[in-house]
């Protein structure tokens, strides 16, 4: 790290952010505290120190003491490659923990070419409000003619108010209706999303409808020619490793994923579907309704797909491609054979702001929940069956606006199945009747992304630690068990494999938890950098993303410097969760992932040994048995004394 401060002042920062009152109508500008970006970078490092002086620990997630905080990556808006990522930073009304969302596309560097490095909202607008800023300053105006209106539209209107240059973060009905799977989406019809954890009913709970942007300046880069040199060096690697990822996006991944036995599908029941994933894949979507390619700035992948829909209320208009995990949800989780669905069900989350993750997994909940007769299937043209039909396109709406059975479904899995098992009475006949806890699958509230983690059972630990909750993005160990070729593990100690053979069976739990550990070290860094994790795709090494940290900034990092900072920031929020009331209990996953087989299929036979890896996990984090920082660990990491940890 730099030895004095002023060898960081004007470099990769603009070293200002504005407090948004929205309670007093007013917004000012704050310096920001070099030493804290130094400790914890931007993005969501930064992001979390800025709620924590703003928020008690017990506040309501929809209450209007609960901060929002928008921030930037440190490399945001520089040239260093997929630099274009901010951090959402509140408590969640999903899981009641601290949390997070982050999003790429164009508004984060936009945002930060007004001059600001993020935004934080306090308070709650008697009325609704949205952001405008731009080099000048900010101010809020009215919403009254937006509340209402899908993202789409939400962004149209202000791209015309205020230039089509301009960029415009906001939130669907989904967030004014304040669900816990609510998303904030930016790009208008070409979106990104700050999809997971609700944040968007957060922002809807302060009554703010969008945050639109315009600026033309750029940060300050310490060695800008290099800089631009080394990117120039990485960018041809780039492409070539994720070339797969530019011609058929994320969603690619299903035929390959549904061999290993990754893929969830029937609500996490089955495991097989080769031909449904045939059918659904990225390759299909190429061959039948692909229309063109877009990317998010600095980023020369291109993994954004745009498509045509042949399904669906906006039948006949193009729209944003399913990713991956949109894929698996709408697909493999419900049966459903039918691309021009997925495509429908994509773009309709997107227009009314939900999160396609949540979404899926309480949609494939519900058709579970009627199979096994705890609720009813709907009725005529909304029967809730496997292999699915238009009426999902019906109960996506019917959850946005809290209508009738969507009321229940959209508060998430945990709080419908706890709602669902409430009504049991204490007879034998009830008694007979299943739970729906047992198949609502989640951690810690956060419904699991669609990795199995029977398929690489490093996911299982690391579902059951992720700070935001069933999250794969904290880890993406499947990357290192599936075969890829990840330079940045970097200083984790196992001895060299020769080439071509895989480090780890995928089935086995020897070395899992440390694996796990060290990869969320890793990944840490990448949302306060403001970094794509797909540079992993692209065997970006931890040495490069170094260099290129120290090409902006002027400092003198190490990669084992940066993954000092990933554990720092991840044990921080740890503790900050203990604080909230997380406990070791926590750390687990549902019965279905943890002693259901698969039983046919790649991940046949594979089942999780959760026990022994948290052991090796914890032991690998310097913790104690009961998942708690040591104290000598938090010493370590300069955490000694957080303040709000007890």
């Amino acid at each position: 790290m730099p030895e004095r401060e002023e060898a960081t002042l004007g470099h990769g920062m603009n070293g200002k952010y504005l407090r948004v009152d929205l309670g007093a109508q007013t917004v000012t500008e704050q310096e920001l505290s070099w030493p804290l970006v130094e400790r914890f970078l931007a993005g969501n490092g930064l992001g979390t120190e800025l709620w924590l002086q703003e928020s008690r620990l017990d506040v309501d997630p929809l209450g209007p003491e609960n901060a929002l905080v928008i921030m930037g990556g440190l490399l945001c808006g520089t040239p260093v490659l997929t630099a274009s990522r901010a951090s959402v930073c509140a408590k969640s009304p999903l899981t009641q923990l601290f949390s997070e969302s982050t999003v790429g596309g164009h508004f984060p560097t936009m945002l930060k070419a007004t001059g600001y490095d993020g935004l934080v909202l306090v308070g709650q607008a008697a009325s609704p409000v949205y952001l405008w800023l731009d080099e000048s300053g900010a101010s809020l105006r009215p919403a009254g003619d937006l509340w209402g209106l899908d993202t789409y539209a939400t962004a149209q209107t202000l791209q015309q108010r205020h230039g089509n240059r301009s960029q415009v973060f906001t939130i669907g009905p989904a967030g004014e209706n304040l669900l816990p799977i609510a998303s904030i989406m930016g790009g208008g019809d070409k979106p990104r999303a700050a999809g997971r954890t609700g944040l968007g009913a957060v922002m809807g709970s302060k009554r703010v409808k969008a945050v639109a942007c315009f600026g033309s300046k750029h940060p300050r880069v310490f060695d800008l020619d290099g800089l631009r040199a080394s990117t120039r060096d990485s960018t041809a690697s780039l492409r070539r490793y994720t070339k797969a990822l530019y011609d058929f996006g994320t969603a690619g991944g299903v035929p390959g994923v549904e061999f290993s036995g990754d893929l969830p599908i029937q609500n996490w029941r089955k495991g097989s579907w080769k031909e449904g994933a045939a059918d659904t894949c990225g390759q299909k979507v190429a061959e039948e309704i692909l229309v063109g390619h877009y990317s998010c700035t600095a980023c020369p992948i291109r993994c954004g797909k745009v498509v045509r829909l042949r399904q669906g209320p906006h039948q006949g208009t193009v729209a944003h491609g399913a990713e991956y995990e949109t894929t698996a949800g709408f697909g493999a989780m419900l049966l459903n054979r039918d691309l021009d669905l997925i495509a429908a069900a994509n773009d309709l989350c997107n227009r009314l702001g939900l999160d396609t993750i949540s979404t899926a997994s309480v949609v494939a909940f519900a058709v579970e929940a009627a199979e096994k007769g705890l609720i009813d299937r709907g009725g005529p043209g909304r029967d809730l069956n496997w292999g699915a039909g238009p009426w999902v396109l019906d109960l996506i709406a019917d959850i946005a606006y809290r209508r009738g059975l969507g009321d229940l479904l959209g508060r998430g899995v945990r709080e419908a199945a706890r709602r669902l098992d409430a009504g049991r009475g204490a007879n034998l006949a009830q008694a007979l009747r299943p739970r729906a806890a047992e198949f609502a699958i989640h951690a810690k509230g956060l419904e699991i992304a669609f990795h199995d983690p029977r398929a690489f059972t490093s996911m299982a630990v690391n579902y059951a630690t992720a700070v935001r909750g069933g999250c794969h993005l904290e880890a993406l160990t499947y990357f290192v068990e599936g075969g890829s070729t990840l330079p940045g593990l970097v200083g984790f100690d196992m001895e060299p494999v020769p080439e071509g053979q895989r480090p780890f069976d995928p089935h086995g739990s020897g070395h899992k938890g440390a694996l796990a550990a060290h990869m969320q070290n890793l990944m840490a860094i990448f949302n306060p950098l403001g970094l794509c994790k797909f540079l992993m795709r692209g065997r970006t090494s931890v040495e490069q993303i170094a260099a290129w940290t120290n090409a902006v900034m002027g400092w003198q990092l190490t990669s084992r410097d940066l993954l000092q900072i990933g554990e720092r920031l991840f044990n921080r929020r740890r503790v900050l969760n203990l604080a909230l009331g997380l406990s070791r209990l926590d750390d687990t996953l549902p019965a279905r992932l943890l002693t259901h087989d698969r039983g046919e299929g790649g991940a046949a036979g594979s089942l999780p040994d959760l026990g022994r890896m948290l052991a090796e996990y914890y032991q690998a984090r310097g913790w104690t048995e009961d998942g708690r920082p040591s104290a000598d660990k938090l010493a370590e990491l300069g955490l000694g004394d957080p303040g709000w940890q007890a």
